[in-house]
């Protein structure tokens, strides 16, 4: 890899870094110190920063839904366009770099979903991700293959490289693929790992000495939480419980009805109110559909015989 392409690389993980919701005073500090290494560093941030802002401005006049990239490619001469770049809905960048004979793509792209909207996202490597209700994440892949999820939930179907492993980056866990199939939920600081098939490895960054790490396989849950994570006993059926809702159901087993208002709360704007621990502490099972919580609620007051009132803001469940 060229100097100029190293630096365009390095240029491109500040970025994305800097877009990370825990982005501290001390990581601020280390990227200020490698811009004054020199102008070139400067230079290849600014473009780099330019082209993901026109990206933002572009989703902002609403075509979010595109998926929006940028492309490194391999030798011989650079350009930068950025009017062109504004203009066009797929491209954060014109940087272009030619290599011969050593064909090289890099994207990066920025996607959400809204309450009760998923996303099946193709990836140029093969790997594909589905998205679940209120989610944003960063996906980059080519010379690394890497996702940062910010919040939500998303599924990887992951093509698996000894060279070039996948990683996904949430919180303070990093979730690196060992040839699999695995889902990833983010709740502030909770992560959620569930793994459908193969393994993956789950580090723990909370660790100065960045030690913690576990290795997870088909039916195993790891959940992690501040400095611990708890590995679930393997069991596929509870795995596939929790991605039901890739076809948009929710499933519960012995679920207490609060934990069931609050997963139903995820995927619709009027939220599921229980107003008592009697009620709250009812446990329920069966497989409802995700967008459907007034159904939910009939067949609760049908089967317990409990109260239910509407409002504008919130549907309320008492004894």
């Amino acid at each position: 890899m060229s100097s100029a392409l190293e630096i365009e690389d390095r240029a491109a993980r500040w970025l994305l870094r800097s877009e990370e919701p825990h982005w501290s005073k001390e990581d601020q500090a280390a990227l200020d110190d490698w811009l004054d290494q020199s102008m070139a560093h400067k230079a290849a941030f600014w473009r780099l920063q330019h082209g993901w802002r026109e990206a933002d401005r572009i989703g902002a006049l609403g075509q979010d839904e595109a998926v929006v990239r940028s492309s490194v490619r391999p030798h011989v001469r650079r350009w930068w366009n950025p009017y062109a770049c504004a203009a066009s809905v797929i491209a954060i960048l014109g940087i272009g770099e030619f290599r011969a004979h050593v064909p090289e793509r890099v994207e990066i792209a920025r996607m959400d979903t809204p309450i009760g909207g998923s996303k099946i996202v193709p990836l140029a490597d093969g790997s594909r991700i589905e998205m679940n209700t209120a989610t944003t994440l960063r996906a980059r892949t080519g010379t690394s293959r890497e996702v940062w999820l910010d919040t939500g939930e998303a599924f990887f179907d992951v093509r698996h490289s000894n060279e070039v492993p996948f990683v996904v980056h949430a919180g303070k866990r990093t979730i690196t693929d060992l040839g699999t199939k695995f889902s990833v939920r983010r709740d502030g600081d909770k992560v959620t790992v569930s793994v459908l098939e193969g393994k993956v490895r789950v580090d723990d960054g909370t660790s100065a000495q960045n030690d913690r790490s576990v290795i997870i396989a088909a039916g195993d849950t790891a959940i992690g939480l501040g400095t611990s994570t708890l590995i679930a006993p393997r069991s596929g059926a509870r795995v596939e419980d929790m991605l039901a809702w890739r076809s948009g159901s929710l499933r519960f087993d012995q679920t207490t009805l609060a934990e069931a208002a609050a997963e139903f709360n995820r995927y619709n704007r009027k939220p599921i109110i229980i107003t008592d621990a009697e009620t709250a502490s009812i446990r329920i099972g069966g497989t409802f559909k995700a967008s459907n919580a007034a159904a939910f609620v009939r067949l609760l007051s049908d089967a317990y015989g409990l109260r239910v009132t509407t409002d504008p803001n919130a549907i309320k469940i008492s004894s």
